[in-house]
């Protein structure tokens, strides 16, 4: 069983590909469908993701797709399930298997992520469904007197019950511990927090006995918040994320999926870019986003069968570059000559 999960692992994290997060729920994607002026129907939102999962850039840059409930279990048009157009890619097919943050007792403004009653028996069922690996997000934000020791430790234990779970059910877990980005604080202080955060997850996956191999990290990147008034350069985000992961990351956990966390597209893949040329590496580094793959096709689509073509190729074009992130070849002039 060990030798399976790492497999999955590696082939998650494999060079110049990264995982597609489809795994939005339905009222996020609603949202999200609102402002393409697309009716947010089952139907709808098959078609959609079915026409990612049909691209080009499906078959040549994702490693995996992580889907929602809904999503695992539909078919496309012809009823071919989507779960083996995602393999029929090459690509693994994953699962969201948290029910949401809920607030904390006794710690204002902050959330304990749910789901672990009853996942043992889920995560059998989404086994059977195709899915060999989940994802379960803790969120933690920074605010005045926030996070609390609370927060950070609950969420942590949290996480590290729900990796134990996955790996006891031959599903490999990504664990996504996001410190988010909507404060005003600066890089330095995500960078203390995200590191409280990381240390004390990897802490709790130590005592429920986790293997680190069998394993895909999805952290935040090391920014400042959405309203800080100190920006940061591209090369003070990587040089900053890589030397917090260096302190933080066991060297054999396979590879460290970034999620996007409400970065624009671009900045995503500059910032992953920048971490990858840096070198000297212990894991992979990849992407794990959703809104900074998605955001074009959606907008392309709009609901419109005559522009599915335009749609997979937005999506093609932004998982080409993360991919020539990933590899540490992209540049600015990459973007636009393949625009």
């Amino acid at each position: 069983m060990t030798a399976e999960l790492d497999a999955i692992a590696q082939k998650m994290v494999a060079d110049g590909k990264g995982i597609l997060a489809a795994d939005e729920s339905t009222s996020t994607i609603k949202k999200r469908f609102d402002s393409i002026g697309v009716e947010s129907t089952e139907d709808n939102r098959r078609d959609y993701r079915e026409l990612l999962f049909r691209s080009e850039g499906m078959k040549k840059y994702v490693s995996g797709v992580i889907l929602y409930d809904e999503t695992i279990r539909q078919k496309a048009k012809d009823g071919t399930p989507l779960v083996s157009l995602i393999q029929a890619a090459g690509a693994v097919p994953g699962i969201k298997v948290d029910t949401g943050a809920k607030p904390l007792p006794f710690c204002p403004g902050e959330t304990i992520t749910e789901g672990l009653d009853g996942l043992a028996g889920r995560l059998k069922e989404y086994y059977d469904l195709g899915a060999r690996f989940a994802k379960w997000r803790g969120v933690i934000d920074i605010g005045a007197g926030i996070p609390s020791y609370p927060a950070v430790r609950a969420n942590a234990h949290a996480l590290a019950r729900y990796a134990a779970l996955c790996q006891e059910a031959k599903i490999v877990p990504i664990v996504e511990p996001e410190v988010l980005m909507d404060g005003d604080h600066d890089i330095d202080t995500c960078y203390r927090v995200t590191e409280w955060v990381l240390k004390t997850v990897f802490e709790e996956l130590y005592y429920q006995r986790v293997r680190h191999e069998g394993m895909v990290l999805k952290p935040n990147m090391v920014v400042p918040g959405k309203k800080s008034a100190k920006k940061a350069s591209v090369d003070e985000v990587a040089e900053k994320t890589v030397r917090l992961l260096k302190t933080c990351v066991p060297s054999v956990v396979p590879g460290i999926a970034f999620l996007s966390g409400g970065q624009s597209d671009e900045e995503a893949t500059a910032h992953l870019d920048a971490m990858v040329k840096l070198g000297d590496l212990p894991w992979k580094l990849t992407y794990s986003y959703g809104r900074a793959l998605q955001a074009a096709p959606q907008k392309a689509w709009s609901g419109k069968a005559e522009n599915v073509a335009a749609a997979q190729a937005a999506f093609t074009h932004r998982a080409h570059m993360n991919s020539l992130a990933a590899l540490g070849q992209w540049s600015t002039d990459a973007e636009r000559k393949a625009a």
